[in-house]
């Protein structure tokens, strides 16, 4: 049971994984962007959001409502000022642009709410749990893994079967023919960065509500983000959500091995998959 308790926990630590990843298998995945402020947007988000709590009394489930479109206001001025400015086949530039942003964000983030660790009230919810058998599961990240089932299963069912995912694939596949057929490559990649923030407010609030932040703490979503997106492969919402899920368990299993080995338990399991499987899990043959 110890064991299984172990994998159980981390399932649901995959779900608040796989909110991180979403964003990134759409921006990097998909419209081969590389955005370094990945993480740093979710810290952002989460500190508007404990701020906003503190300032007008709201709870959890309203600064969720407030993040998201405050996350997809933010992605949409991301890509329009600076992105679409460097988006290429190449994606240095993009890489580049962002890597700066990101330390001017994290600088800018420490003079607002300093260095020290911040958290959101979420009412008691985050004690809240249920018992199934021997085994007792928290109710928020029960919470977290259903929000992240249903927030991948749109965003896939976006990118296929909407006349916007057939666009956003299309200008990812070649900018200048997709052009030549009427879409607006600068249009569509606004619109999805959007998404893509947007859907990091759902990561910002429950990362707040389960522990603290810090202005510091954005390069370790990133990079949970990136290992997710690697492990189940470029171009896959799916495939991201499964990365998540095993990054979780292993980190999982990795602190029933010993307190210290769980981070370093996830980062040995994506270089293993990097070593045997570089495309990822799901990733399609060209």
């Amino acid at each position: 049971m110890h064991w299984i308790e172990g994998i159980v926990q981390g399932i649901l630590l995959g779900g608040l994984y796989a909110q991180y990843a979403l964003g990134m298998a759409l921006m990097f995945g998909v419209m081969k962007i590389v955005n370094v402020t990945h993480g740093d947007l979710v810290i952002l988000l989460a500190l508007i959001g404990i701020s906003l709590a503190d300032f007008t009394g709201i709870g959890p489930w309203a600064v969720l409502a407030t993040l998201v479109p405050v996350g997809a206001a933010i992605g949409w001025l991301l890509q329009r000022a600076m992105l679409n400015r460097v988006v290429g086949n190449d994606p240095l530039p993009s890489l580049i642009a962002t890597f700066g942003l990101s330390i001017a964000l994290q600088n800018a983030m420490l003079v607002v709410w300093s260095a020290d660790t911040r958290s959101l009230p979420g009412g008691g919810i985050q004690q809240a749990s249920v018992e199934i058998g021997s085994i007792f599961v928290g109710v928020l990240p029960v919470i977290v893994l259903v929000c992240a089932t249903l927030l991948t299963g749109g965003l896939d069912a976006v990118l296929r079967y909407t006349r916007y995912g057939r666009s956003l694939r299309a200008a990812s596949a070649d900018v200048e023919a997709a052009a030549m057929i009427g879409v607006n490559p600068k249009a569509v990649y606004a619109k999805a960065t959007a998404v893509a923030v947007g859907i990091l407010g759902f990561a910002a609030t429950f990362q707040a509500m389960r522990s603290t932040v810090a202005p510091a703490d954005g390069p370790f979503q990133l990079i949970y983000a990136f290992e997710a997106v690697i492990i189940g492969g470029l171009g896959s919402v799916w495939g991201a959500f499964t990365g998540a899920m095993i990054l979780g368990v292993s980190q999982a299993i990795g602190f029933r091995i010993n307190p210290g080995f769980g981070i370093l338990a996830g980062h040995l399991v994506f270089l293993a998959v990097l070593a045997i499987r570089p495309q990822g899990i799901f990733q399609r043959k060209s």
